[in-house]
C-alpha cells in the first residue's frame, strides 16, 4: 500500500519523532508532506530514504494549500492518507476526502484537558476539528485518556482506536560510552549525580517547578540537566540565577541524541501540568532510569517498579527527589513492562494492520 503521512511541521517534538520511528518500522511504501516548517526531523527522515515535501504555508487560513495538497494526493495515487496534529488534520482529512482516498486515518497526539497543541480549546477549534473528523475512517488515540477526551468532545466512541505511541528501544538504550563522552562535553564530573528533564521548554512542562524543588538539593556533585529549547528558556535561566543555582543547572539546548542525554543522567523528572501520553517518561524507563512524574497517561494501569508518581507541588517533588537521591545511583535496569508493551515494531504492526482492515472493510 502507498501511504502519505501529512503533518503540520517537522521540528523536534514528540509527534514528529514518533512519525519518524513509525516510518522506520512500517511495511508500507510511504511519503511525507508538511504544511510548513520542514525542520530537523525532515532531514532525518529524508536521510533514511523517505521523501518529504513542504507545502510552505505562511498563515493558518490558506486555501491554496488545500488545493495543492489535493492535487498532490490525487497525483500520488495513495491508498492511505494518515494525518498528524491539529492543522494537518483539518487540511489533510479534507484534501483526502476530496481526492476520494480509500482510507483516511488520523492520529491524535496532543489533546489535553484544556489545550490542543498549546492552542486553547475554543468552540471554533472544536467545531473545525469535529467537522473534518467525519472525513476520516478512524482516529488513533495514543492513550485511553486521549480517547476519553475525544469522546467528550463529541467524536463517536466507535470511531476512536487506541494505539499507544511506540518506543524505538535501540534509539533510547543506555550507552555507557555516550554517558562518559557527553558528561565530558558538558563539563559534568563523572561522579556527579545528575537529575534530568527533557522536552520543549514551554509553560506546560513546568521546568520552573523542577528547578524550585531541586534547588536546595543541588551542589557541586548534584546537578540538574535541562535538555530542550523553547520560549521559556530565558525565563528558566533567570529562575536558576534568582535561586542561586545557575552553576548547578545546565541548559543543554535542543539535542537529537536522546540516548546519550538520558544515559548522562541518574534520575529523570517530568513535572508537566498535563500530558496526552508521556513519551519522555517511557523513553527514560527504556533507558533504565528511575523516574519521578506528575502525569503520564501511558502508565495508567501499568505497574512499574521504576516510576513513581508525585503531586505537582514543589514540596512534594522535593521530598520525592530527596528520597530517590538517598538511594544513590541505581543499577540501570529496563522495565520489562515498558519494553514489552511499547516496542515500536509491535506498534507499527498494529497501525499497518489497521490500514489493511480499513481497506478490506473488516473494521
Amino acid at each position: 500500500m502507498r501511504v502519505l503521512h501529512v503533518i503540520t511541521g517537522l521540528g523536534v517534538g514528540g509527534a514528529e519523532l514518533q512519525l519518524r520511528s513509525l516510518l522506520r518500522h512500517t511495511r508500507h511504501e510511504t511519503d511525507v508532506v508538511t504544511l510548513y516548517n520542514p525542520g530537523p526531523v525532515a532531514d532525518m527522515i529524508r536521510a533514511e530514504g523517505t521523501e518529504v515535501r513542504d507545502l510552505g504555508m505562511v498563515r493558518n487560513t490558506q486555501l491554496s494549500a488545500l488545493a495543492r495538497l489535493y492535487r498532490l494526493i490525487r497525483a500520488g495515487g495513495y491508498d492511505v492518507v494518515h494525518t498528524h496534529l491539529y492543522r494537518s488534520c483539518l487540511y489533510g482529512r479534507t484534501a483526502a476526502w476530496l481526492a476520494r482516498t480509500p482510507v483516511v486515518v488520523s492520529t491524535e497526539h496532543s489533546i489535553g484537558e484544556t489545550h490542543l497543541e498549546r492552542r486553547r480549546m475554543t468552540r471554533g477549534v472544536r467545531a473545525l476539528y469535529l467537522a473534518t473528523e467525519r472525513f476520516a475512517d478512524t482516529t488513533i488515540a495514543v492513550s485511553g485518556a486521549v480517547r476519553q477526551r475525544l469522546v467528550d468532545w463529541g467524536v463517536p466512541e466507535d470511531r476512536v482506536t487506541v494505539i499507544p505511541n511506540g518506543l524505538d528501544l535501540d534509539r533510547v538504550a543506555f550507552d555507557p560510552d555516550a554517558r562518559e563522552r557527553t558528561r565530558a562535553e558538558l563539563g559534568i564530573d563523572p561522579s556527579a549525580y545528575v537529575i534530568c528533564v527533557l522536552g520543549r521548554l514551554d509553560p506546560n512542562k513546568r521546568v520552573d517547578l523542577v528547578i524550585a524543588a531541586a534547588a536546595p538539593l543541588l551542589d557541586e556533585k548534584t546537578l540538574l540537566l535541562v535538555v530542550g529549547d523553547g520560549a521559556e528558556r530565558a525565563r528558566l535561566e533567570e529562575t536558576a540565577r534568582a535561586g542561586g543555582v545557575d552553576g548547578q543547572v545546565i541548559f543543554a539546548g535542543e539535542r537529537h541524541d536522546v540516548a546519550a542525554m538520558l544515559s548522562t543522567a541518574d534520575l529523570f523528572v517530568a513535572a508537566s501540568a498535563q500530558e496526552t501520553f508521556g513519551l519522555s517518561v517511557l523513553e527514560s524507563l527504556a533507558n533504565g532510569l528511575p523516574v519521578l512524574y506528575t502525569t503520564c497517561p501511558a502508565l495508567d494501569g501499568v505497574e512499574s517498579a521504576r516510576a513513581r508518581r508525585v503531586s505537582g507541588s514543589a514540596s512534594a517533588l522535593r521530598e520525592a527527589l530527596a528520597a530517590e537521591m538517598a538511594l544513590g545511583r541505581r543499577e540501570r535496569l529496563v522495565d520489562p513492562a515498558i519494553s514489552g508493551r511499547f516496542g515500536m515494531a509491535a506498534i507499527a504492526d498494529r497501525i499497518d494492520r489497521l490500514y489493511d482492515d480499513l481497506a478490506e472493510g473488516t473494521r
